[in-house]
């Protein structure tokens, strides 16, 4: 299908392109090709970048994509690959490796602002309605941008460089994980103070996925430890027991209410030892209320015996995302898996006949190959 009258951006000169161009765009071949997807909430928008071996579109390129019309409406051409797009009604977006693009979503769009960053491979960034969220220029910060006013903040958040960013729904907390990943930091968007530390594990990992409920009580993270971990999430300023109590699972045969704190699985996690002066901070942090496995179904290729990643062009490290969290309520959380039997996995959080929360894995269904 041709889209007529698409419009091109050149980001390189902050105007139209003096070259005009038409794109063929054929939806069914969406299925291949394609490195960055980014839907507006449940609107027509989508926010497409070329990946994969053979990619459909050029990986510099942010193609928008309007489904109600079936037709591209504008492109953004930047001077270096795209690695991650991020949409809301009001504004676009755009992260590369050492830079982040703001833009007003219009047509054309009109760029607002310019931000550097360390290296960000793998496009972290996050857009709420009032604040963005991605990394200052010095690796493990956290710089925090005021949508209304343009202030900036900086969080220092870890020692080494990020792995994982997510800001909440309601848009008050932030939570990271560098490369090391044993630990997930919580901070205030509003002011910037550290609420708390979340301990994944004691062993190093390579964190997946970050997300938070949309009732911004609960956190959920993922690693190469094929673990998924769930904790509570301090409050920012405010109390969360109302939404926490409204949004309980229903009791059932094999759950009931769910109850407890960050504080309460502390304690069940190790007791009178956590109380102990001088013991290492192991005994005292805040650990996951539930944790359960994951699949991650990994089809690596061998060299000489070892387990390498073959280079597929916009997609860093060579393989696709694996361990990717979304919550579908605030009990319910699906992970998608990747490799040669890539699949999603339901997963749902109760309370089970011992008083304490787990997560019970409810469902799967693959994604890739036959169902």
């Amino acid at each position: 299908m041709r889209a007529p009258g698409l419009s091109r951006y050149d980001d390189r000169t902050n105007g139209p392109c003096t070259q005009s161009s038409v794109f063929d765009i054929n939806v069914k071949d969406f299925n291949a090709g394609i490195g960055v997807v980014e839907m507006l909430g449940r609107a027509n928008y989508i926010g497409i970048v070329g990946g994969g071996r053979q990619p459909k579109f050029p990986q510099n390129k942010v193609i928008l994509w309007d489904d109600a019309k079936k037709k591209a409406i504008f492109t953004l051409e930047f001077r270096s690959q795209v690695h991650r797009v991020r949409l809301s009604k009001s504004r676009i977006v755009v992260a590369l490796q050492n830079s982040i693009h703001l833009y007003a979503f219009s047509s054309p769009p009109e760029k607002l602002s310019v931000f550097e960053t360390a290296d960000n491979p793998t496009g972290l960034c996050c857009l709420g309605s009032k604040v963005i969220a991605f990394p200052g220029r010095t690796p493990g910060q956290v710089q925090i941008v005021e949508i209304g006013t343009g202030n900036v903040s900086i969080i220092p958040a870890h020692s080494t460089p990020l792995r994982a960013l997510e800001l909440s729904p309601d848009g008050e907390i932030v939570a990271t994980a560098s490369e090391t990943g044993t630990l997930v930091r919580v901070f205030s968007a509003a002011n910037c103070t550290r609420l708390g530390e979340l301990r994944r594990g004691v062993d190093p990992a390579i964190i997946y996925s970050i997300a938070i409920s949309p009732n911004s009580a609960l956190l959920a993270v993922t690693s190469d430890k094929s673990t998924m971990h769930v904790f509570d999430l301090p409050a920012s300023g405010r109390s969360r027991n109302d939404s926490m109590t409204s949004n309980r699972p229903h009791r059932n045969s094999n759950s009931s209410s769910a109850t407890g704190s960050a504080d309460e699985g502390n304690k069940q996690k190790w007791g009178i030892l956590g109380k102990i002066p001088l013991l290492p901070r192991v005994f005292s942090d805040v650990y996951s209320l539930a944790s359960a496995h994951f699949e991650t179904d990994d089809d690596p290729q061998t060299d000489l015996g070892k387990s390498v990643a073959m280079p597929i062009p916009g997609i860093p490290g060579g393989r696709p995302r694996k361990g990717v969290i979304g919550w579908k309520d605030d009990y319910t959380i699906l992970v998608i898996g990747a490799g040669r039997d890539g699949r999603w996995e339901k997963f749902i959080l109760g309370e089970g006949e011992d008083g304490r929360r787990h997560l019970v894995r409810n469902g799967w269904k693959r994604y890739l190959g036959k169902n």
